[in-house]
């Protein structure tokens, strides 16, 4: 009966075995389908390098599109274009041109192809193109507005190269400084009073904003965290909201779970400084915030639970600077746009340490939150390797120093006892000349007396030999 069970018993552990392999393939099947589609979507970009130009120049418009967030992905800036032309039309045609003809101009001005590529010279282009129409005085579908916009967007490679030649220096990215500096130039050079290009009148605040704490709607506070991640577009549409958060975790799920913190933040840091809840609603509050946090939490440090921290506080950092820099840039009529988020991030950027769990990536190493971490436990693990390699090393020559003093001290100790032996028969020499001298020395008159006599026997005998 026993011997009978046992091809059940083999079945039932050949089962058990084969479950956690095809456990384990289908993972695999998954995390390999799930790849194509996120991250960088790198076998994608493989692809699309062998396709014909004008299909290119559309993956690095979309990339482009989505690199505001930090996300090298088409797919992510299709959706985030979705958005867009849900918020508004007139917009979204802005962005598409400004995308497109900063991409134009890099190309044109022979900058680096696996930038241009990933998207790297076109975020500032859209942002300069959407932010241009939201600011813009002369309402949607004023035509003449998209030759400041391509003039200004073919400016962003530009001014892009020329703080990369600086910031390189340190390491750091440019960030959204060429958005900054473009769009500012153009609100500056044309302001509200304009007959062409006219922009909306920015005001200080004159008076004390009403604030009553028990007129606050919950459901805009919470809504506001949404809109403020729509806010790094100028969007204040929290469907729009929405969709850039999906377009995000299609992307990284690290880079979304820190967009939704950092607007989080900021609306609390609105509430904190008793800004207007106006204000905190149409998510000024955040999307300063949704960009530092990003960026500290995961983008340019390897995600660690302090590194987490890190960009928690860099929020906070950041929508405190977000108010001072608004109020100061109110005094000439100009928006905030990104000066808080890129004055922030570059201060939490080269902040030094001594903790190797804060540790900073290399620029060219940037990728994504998910791709940095596993380079970084590869490189914790690579340093374990060499650490336990320098440490055996160190444990050999330790061991050969102490073997070959114990070697020296052997040999040291056989010199001393052979000089000992020598010392000890030259003393036995000496002492047996100086024996043999005083033997010399007492026997010498007996001998001096034995030749005498021979000397009298001998004469005795000579004589009488003569005689006879």
């Amino acid at each position: 009966m026993a011997q009978s069970n046992l091809p059940a018993d083999n079945d039932k552990v050949g089962k058990k075995i084969t479950r956690p392999l095809a456990l384990q393939k289908a993972m695999v099947c998954f995390l390999k389908g799930v790849s194509y589609f996120s991250g960088d979507m790198e076998v994608f970009g493989k692809w699309m390098e062998k396709q014909f130009f004008l299909l290119q120049l559309l993956d690095w418009v979309l990339r482009g599109a989505a690199q505001v967030m930090f996300v090298n992905n088409p797919l992510s800036g299709l959706i985030i274009f979705g958005g867009l032309i849900l918020q508004n039309y007139w917009w979204a045609l802005n962005g598409f041109v400004g995308t497109l003809f900063a991409t134009i101009s890099a190309l044109i001005l022979q900058q680096n192809r696996g930038a241009i590529a990933a998207g790297l010279y076109g975020y500032n282009g859209i942002l300069v193109g959407l932010l241009m129409a939201v600011f813009s005085n002369a309402g949607n579908w004023y035509w003449w507005l998209l030759l400041p916009n391509i003039f200004m967007s073919m400016m962003c490679p530009i001014v892009s190269s020329a703080l990369a030649s600086i910031n390189s220096r340190w390491d750091l990215p440019v960030f959204t400084l060429p958005f900054n500096i473009l769009v500012c130039l153009h609100m500056v050079a044309t302001g509200h009073y304009n007959y062409h290009f006219p922009q909306v009148l920015i005001q200080p605040r004159s008076e004390l904003p009403n604030i009553t704490w028990a007129e606050i709607d919950v459901a805009k506070l919470f809504m506001s965290v949404p809109v403020g991640v729509g806010q790094v577009y100028g969007c204040d549409n929290p469907w729009t909201g929405g969709i850039f958060i999906i377009s995000l975790f299609i992307s990284s799920p690290i880079t979304c779970a820190h967009a939704v913190l950092g607007s989080a933040v900021g609306m609390v840091s609105g509430l904190a400084l008793a800004a207007p809840f106006g204000d905190i609603y149409f998510g000024l509050w955040g999307y300063n915030c949704v960009l530092a946090c990003i960026a500290i939490g995961g983008m340019f440090y390897a995600l660690t639970w302090q590194v987490h921290l890190l960009a928690i506080t860099c929020a906070f950092f950041c929508a405190y600077l977000g108010s001072a820099i608004a109020n100061i840039m109110s005094r000439f009529g100009l928006p905030a746009c990104t000066w808080p988020f890129c004055l922030s991030a570059l201060t939490f950027l080269l902040l030094t340490t001594g903790t190797n769990r804060i540790f900073k990536l290399p620029l060219a190493k940037v990728t994504y939150p998910e791709k940095n971490l596993i380079f970084f436990w590869k490189m914790k693990k690579l340093e374990k390797m060499e650490k336990a390699e320098k440490e055996k090393n160190e444990r050999e020559q330790l061991q050969r120093a102490i073997k070959d003093e114990v070697i020296l001290n052997e040999k040291e100790q056989l010199r001393l006892e052979l000089e000992k032996i020598e010392e000890g028969r030259e003393a036995c020499k000496a002492s047996e000349g100086k024996i043999d001298e005083m033997y010399v020395k007492d026997d010498a008159p007996w001998v001096e007396h034995n030749t005498t006599e021979e000397k009298e026997i001998n004469d005795i005998d000579g004589s009488s030999d003569d005689y006879v």
